[in-house]
């Protein structure tokens, strides 16, 4: 998506401007839905990818270091690499700028959901295979629950890292805020353009992680109680 911005020129170049805003608030807000969706899409989506990994992992021991190791090696791959990777294949669009992001969500994730099942007790596993849960009901029913606090910490981490990651996008014109901070760069180093986006990108983090917050408050009603 190509955003075509207009300001006032301000001799003073200030880091912020209303006069910015009211003037480019439809591309700004267009900026901003793009960044939410294509974040919120990736999460999914490395969600549906990476507790799979994880509770393979879980299962079968010997498979635990291979797969952390895949999702770090892919973690520390600079992501401008990634897209050059990436594009020829995918082409320029939506589709590669997920696949990258996607790749980075996974490290976190399936690290921490690992280490979520890890810690729920033996005697709780016993004692669900003493009440006949065979070992789909027993992770349904009884680990997965039990390792939901560690899952969604991975969440909220891979959820604020993707929000700052997406920024990386405008290389091939899908990075929705990052693609006003890059304006803002090629306008003359125009300041309120460049803080504009980059305040977009930092609150979008916070209101997610505190939405993820809120939702782990909700699937997990005896933590509360412990703590009280």
């Amino acid at each position: 998506m190509s955003f075509r911005l207009s300001y006032r020129d301000d001799p003073g170049n200030p880091w912020f401007s209303w006069q910015y805003l009211r003037d480019n608030s439809d591309t700004v807000v267009a900026a901003l839905r793009d960044h939410t969706t294509l974040t919120l899409r990736a999460v999914l989506i490395a969600a549906l990818v990476a507790v799979p990994l994880a509770v393979l992992a879980y299962w079968y021991r010997p498979l635990t270091g291979p797969i952390l190791a895949l999702t770090g090696v892919l973690y520390t791959v600079p992501s401008l690499a990634l897209f050059a990777f990436i594009a020829p294949y995918l082409g320029i669009g939506v589709v590669t700028v997920l696949s990258v992001v996607v790749l980075y969500a996974l490290l976190v994730i399936v690290r921490n959901t690992v280490a979520g099942l890890n810690q729920v007790p033996a005697e709780v596993r016993e004692a669900a295979e003493g009440m006949g849960y065979g070992r789909w009901g027993r992770l349904l029913r009884v680990e997965l629950p039990l390792a939901l606090p560690g899952i969604l910490t991975g969440l909220r981490l891979a959820t604020v890292s993707t929000v700052a990651l997406v920024t990386v996008g405008v290389v091939i014109g899908r990075g929705g805020l990052g693609q006003i901070i890059f304006a803002g760069f090629q306008n003359n180093f125009y300041k309120s353009q460049i803080m504009t986006g980059t305040l977009l990108c930092v609150l979008l983090a916070l209101v997610l992680d505190l939405l993820l917050v809120g939702v782990g408050r909700l699937l997990t009603p005896w933590l509360r109680g412990r703590a009280g």
